[in-house]
């Protein structure tokens, strides 16, 4: 193990509804395959926010955070290599991904559909406990234990890194929608919320090569943002209305409706309207719902039966699309896709509960806490 220059970590501890407090713990002897990071950044994610708000898992008290990264700064006996193969060192740029026990019945029933398993784990999501108290990247440093999918992405900017992980969340939605059959490069495609999700949603299908990419939220700022990622037209819900973005759509898809369409937002009066948008044999995917934020009612003879739509959901994704996710952010910012502008507001570990603050207030794109 190699040596260290303190023998503390800090890391934000939720304790209740809106009550993260900072606290320290000493950096653990690590165990054989074990890894200690120090975190450099981690972005705020939707579940974040729910969890913050309401414990809706469970979980306090629990060291959130999971679009993170950070830089190798111990190894424990016999390391082994990232999850493609790669040598890990100290000093190496790492993120990882979920956490699926070798022994998971599923997952050796369905190998390809982990992330369906019902003994999914994803750090940041895991509630404190005696062993591990650095189980999420709002810290200064993280265990990663051993067996944990870890990738290595050296020459990656800090930014970048830290939109791998909802990048792998579109990569995975983009593959689940390639499954019906109903996605070219000619589609009429709409997304549906211009949230961190949707704007990558746009950015995933514009490097696909689709670009009749219509994109709908209810803030003019992250419409603007859609078009920097590749949207061809935008509507803004709060100023249309229901009826009007429904014309709207119906003018800019020659009078059939899309072709495709992505509900990336958690609303579920939303994710009722979208299924009014796509033409008859088209297709949907439902990506906006990583919480249960409610129902939503369609008729099921207008909106699904008569019109035949092919729909698919979309659950996080596999450890297997993050080497399709760190291509794509690469990708992106090799066609000049501005990417990285998507982190609008960085705030440091002792100022955690503002940078919840301000997420929740809309203000800004993807807020990063960088330690």
């Amino acid at each position: 193990m190699s040596s260290l220059n303190s023998s503390t970590a800090r890391a934000a501890v939720l304790l209740g509804p809106q009550s993260i407090e900072v606290r320290e713990f000493p950096l653990p002897v690590l165990k054989q395959g074990e890894i200690l990071v120090e975190v450099e950044g981690c972005g705020i994610c939707g579940t974040d926010v729910h969890e913050y708000k309401r414990d809706p898992f469970g979980l306090i008290p629990v060291v959130l955070g999971h679009e993170g990264t950070g830089k190798i700064i111990a190894l424990g006996e016999n390391p082994e290599p990232d999850t493609t193969g790669k040598t890990l060192s100290v000093g190496d740029s790492i993120v990882t991904s979920i956490l699926v026990p070798e022994d998971c019945p599923f997952t050796k029933d369905f190998p390809d559909r982990s992330n369906l398993s019902d003994s999914l784990g994803v750090y940041g999501l895991f509630p404190d406990s005696p062993d591990y108290h650095l189980n999420g990247f709002f810290a200064s440093h993280i265990v990663i234990r051993a067996g944990s999918t870890v990738f290595q992405v050296n020459g990656m900017s800090l930014k970048q890194r830290i939109l791998i992980e909802p990048m792998a969340v579109t990569v995975h939605a983009l593959e689940r929608a390639k499954t019906t059959g109903l996605l070219n490069f000619a589609s009429q495609v709409v997304v549906q919320g211009c949230g961190p999700i949707g704007l990558m949603m746009i950015a995933t299908l514009y490097a696909y090569g689709i670009s009749n990419i219509t994109a709908i939220d209810a803030v003019p700022q992250r419409l603007e943002f859609a078009k920097k990622m590749g949207a061809a037209t935008t509507l803004n819900v709060k100023d249309l209305g229901a009826e009007g973005t429904l014309a709207a759509v119906h003018g800019a898809t020659k009078g059939r409706g899309a072709d495709f369409a992505f509900q990336c937002t958690g609303v579920p009066a939303a994710a009722a309207q979208i299924w009014k948008f796509v033409r008859r044999g088209g297709g949907l995917c439902e990506v906006g719902f990583f919480m249960d934020n409610g129902e939503c009612s369609i008729n099921p003879h207008e909106d699904l039966c008569k019109k035949e739509i092919t729909a698919v959901g979309s659950w996080v994704y596999t450890a297997q699309e993050y080497p399709i996710a760190i291509a794509m952010i690469r990708h992106l910012v090799n066609i000049g896709i501005p990417i990285e502008d998507l982190v609008t507001h960085t705030f440091p570990l002792a100022e955690i509960n503002q940078a919840m603050a301000t997420n929740i207030a809309l203000e800004g794109i993807k807020i990063a806490v960088v330690p």
